[in-house]
């Protein structure tokens, strides 16, 4: 009887202490996640910054606006400066509802297409396909035609002046006259064919019809240009469809690293007068890329004024030497204006030329010194001064003022604040009267006037909502036109995120990044950890400016479910920091963010006592569906979950430019000896590329904690082999794990997203939170 009750005593303090250290499971919050949507909370508050439309040659736009008092047309004089609404919308409304016989609600009216025409005070627009025109003098609506025709002619590349319209046919190019779309086609090429096409899209092959062509006009429509490029050596890939009537073959071209035949471009020019045809002289080095561009020389792309002559861009294959070419479009001769070399790649985020009065002086942009600044050079490219100097990064070219001799710029990092803070900037071209358009600490979203220098700029930072605003050439504020309101999200429970900073796993780089949390933190609880990521090189996973939407949305609603949140960035991981941090991963393309990511979250749960390091997510997709795998399984008692999103897990099967360019290629050289057609033996430079590139599947023994893997059947960017080989590799390591395939969906999940993002929410709280309720509704949102 004693012996008996001690037993049982025993047994009842064994399972008490077992219990008492196993994670307890803890249900997650499912209508707090729902709750706060990004969609959900975009209708709650409406937009959150401002998109002007300038009017051509005018420093007035229009902009529409929605929040809680409805959705607005706005107008805007910036020489005033002045903001009005642009017509009266209860009588819009009213006439609507005369004209169609239902009612409209003025305050969402849903008018497509809308364009507005400053010199005769009116504008058009469409409802239900029908056009209309609506005067405001005398607020008068005018029905016009159906828009039927109008709709079957996406196929039209306008010139300038709308007097010719280029077209392609049977993979060649045409052009007829725009005022008569019934008058006879001129042929003006007979060599096209299927993989060299003058069509923009290659995959169709209907034959005899009418398709959008790739040729853009020069501006006095003499002539044309395009790139055409030779894929017609390069290897086939394919995707299946499987919801049409009959699941559908569909075939592309695709070229992996290290592959001998990649698509070969050559420029071409027609003159329309004379049919004539000019390819342009641009030889020089084995597997280049070209791009000729042409346009205004104002905006920074490789343009030309004049139809005598081009600009192309040419990059070698290992994407580490550029030359400018000025081509002659008569006789296709080409001569080099600028080289540059820059190992280990180029920055071509921000790789840009401005030309200044046809060709007087040229403004290009560099990291010769490791951070990206602006240079100036003469007609001939010799180097006249260096513009802009300092540690920090030079971005985009926003406006240039040739009058004044003034440049506008993006820039980054340079007076103090968040280095990612993007900010308006403006420099004579000799270096002088350098100026901070932008004084206060936010993100700033410029657009620039069509005529004068203003600017609209929308400023914030993720726990800042949206203050817009329009700024005279010397940034000083004339007028504020919207600031969001989160009132009503507060009233139910909104918090904004908190931006933190951190070390890199070397211990001295500064990292940035944003945490969420749940609405109903407690400080004194423990929450799981999810590492929200994406390695770069061309961007980094967290906001920096005040969002709603996107990933913004989702971490919000993925917190409610009880998570603390977080996206940080890693070395290599953006290109508006030096040369060294955004081409660290350079040679490394699987683990370089990796260290980074772990340090990180150590570091934050170290700092803060409510983050439990013993159970951690981590998930992205594309890059970051790579990424949290590696994470995962290269880190295997660290990381306990990850949901892995169409990632290019093999990258020796992604496109050959991105792996080779952001993980290095080996060029090499060899003479060989081969017969030519006399007969004779000739010695010959023969040149290879290699590029192996380490891949997640040769991790796949290192499996422990639990993996979901998810894509799009018909993925044409990141093939769905990349998910298909690892899975693969699992299975032979006799690992255990969970795959969703997304049917008819390619990289972007599109209408499935939703779906995917629920699938997410129980995957992690099955997992962290240890909630594995089957009965838990899918609420997914109205179509």
């Amino acid at each position: 009887m004693h012996t008996t009750l001690l037993k049982s005593a025993l047994l009842a303090v064994f399972i008490t202490a077992f219990f008492s250290t196993a994670p307890l499971a803890q249900e997650a919050n499912f209508e707090a996640a729902e709750r706060f949507t990004g969609d959900k909370m975009e209708k709650l508050i409406g937009n959150t910054s401002v998109w002007p439309r300038w009017i051509e040659d005018t420093n007035n736009f229009w902009y529409t606006y929605e929040n809680d008092e409805g959705k607005n047309w706005y107008f805007v004089n910036a020489e005033r400066p002045s903001q009005r609404l642009l017509f009266d919308q209860e009588e819009m409304a009213s006439q609507l509802a005369e004209t169609f016989e239902r009612p409209f609600n003025a305050k969402d009216l849903d008018l497509k297409d809308f364009e507005y025409n400053t010199d005769k005070e009116r504008f058009t627009f469409h409802v239900d396909s029908i056009q209309f025109t609506y005067n405001l003098n005398g607020n008068n609506l005018i029905k016009g035609d159906s828009l039927e025709k109008e709709e079957r002619e996406p196929w039209a590349t306008y010139s300038p002046d709308s007097t010719w319209i280029a077209f392609a046919k049977n993979h060649n190019l045409y052009l007829i006259r725009s005022d008569d779309e019934d008058s006879t086609e001129i042929q003006l090429t007979d060599d096209g064919e299927r993989w060299f096409s003058y069509q923009a899209d290659e995959g169709d092959t209907t034959s005899n019809k009418r398709l959008r062509t790739n040729a853009n006009f020069f501006d006095d429509e003499s002539k044309l240009y395009i790139t055409r490029t030779d894929d017609r050596k390069v290897n086939e890939l394919w995707v299946i469809n499987s919801l049409g009537k009959r699941p559908e073959l569909e075939t592309y071209k695709y070229s992996m690293p290290g592959e001998e035949e990649i698509g070969i471009s050559q420029v071409e020019v027609f003159d329309i007068a004379s049919r004539e045809r000019v390819i342009m002289d641009t030889d020089k080095w084995e597997d280049q890329e070209l791009r000729a561009n042409y346009g205004d020389h104002q905006t920074g792309d490789y343009k030309s004024t004049p139809s005598d002559k081009l600009y192309i861009y040419r990059e070698n294959r290992t994407s580490d030497k550029v030359d400018i070419l000025i081509g002659d479009t008569e006789t296709g001769e080409t001569e080099v204006l600028l080289s540059e070399t820059s190992k280990p790649y180029f920055n071509w985020s921000f790789q840009e030329l401005a030309i200044i009065n046809d060709g007087e002086e040229y403004i290009w942009w560099s990291e010769r010194t490791g951070w990206g600044q602006l240079y100036r050079y003469d007609s001939e490219g010799n180097l006249k001064n260096r513009i802009t100097s300092g540690n920090f990064v030079v971005g985009d070219i926003v406006k240039i003022d040739t009058a004044a001799n003034t440049i506008y710029f993006e820039g980054y990092g340079r007076d103090g604040d968040h280095p990612y803070y993007e900010h308006l900037y403006s420099v004579r071209f000799d270096g002088s009267n350098f100026k901070h358009l932008t004084p206060e600490n936010a993100d700033h979203s410029i657009s620039e006037s069509d005529k004068d220098n203003y600017f609209v700029d929308n400023y914030s930072r993720v726990n800042m909502p949206t203050k817009t605003v329009l700024r005279d050439r010397n940034g000083k504020v004339i007028l504020t036109l919207q600031e969001v309101d989160m009132s009503k999200a507060e009233a139910i429970g909104w918090k904004a995120p908190e931006e933190f900073r951190i070390k890199a796993a070397d211990g001295a780089t500064d990292l940035y990044g944003v945490m969420w949390k749940p609405f109903d933190f407690d400080s004194t609880r423990s929450y799981p950890i999810i590492s929200y990521v994406y390695p770069g090189p061309q961007t980094e996973p967290f906001p920096t400016s005040f969002s709603l939407q996107g990933y913004t949305g989702r971490n919000q609603a993925l917190a409610q479910l009880g998570f603390v949140v977080v996206a940080f960035g890693n070395r290599g991981g953006s290109p508006v920091r030096s040369r060294y941090y955004h081409t660290y991963g350079y040679g490394d393309l699987r683990d370089y963010p990796l260290a980074d990511n772990k340090y990180g979250i150590e570091q934050l749960a170290s700092r803060h006592s409510f983050i439990d390091q013993s159970r951690v997510g981590i998930y992205g997709h594309s890059g970051g569906g790579f990424m949290s795998t590696a994470a995962l399984l290269t880190y295997p008692d660290f990381y306990d979950v990850a949901v892995s999103s169409a990632g290019n897990h093999d990258n020796n099967v992604y496109n050959h430019w991105w792996s080779e360019t952001h993980n290095g290629v080996k060029e090499t050289r060899k003479t060989v000896k081969e017969m030519n057609e006399d007969s004779v033996e000739v010695e010959k430079e023969e040149i290879t590329f290699d590029g192996p590139i380490e891949s997640n599947a040769d991790l796949a023994g290192n499996l422990k904690g639990h993996l979901l893997l998810v894509h799009g059947n018909i993925d044409n960017n990141v093939h769905p082999a990349n998910t298909l080989r690892l899975a693969d590799a699992l299975i032979k390591a006799g690992k255990r794990f969970d795959m969703m395939i997304l049917p008819g969906r390619r990289h972007g999940f599109g209408p499935y997203q939703p779906y995917f993002e629920r699938q997410k929410w129980y995957y992690f709280s099955q997992h962290l939170l240890g909630d594995y309720r089957s009965n838990v509704d899918m609420n997914l949102p109205e179509d």
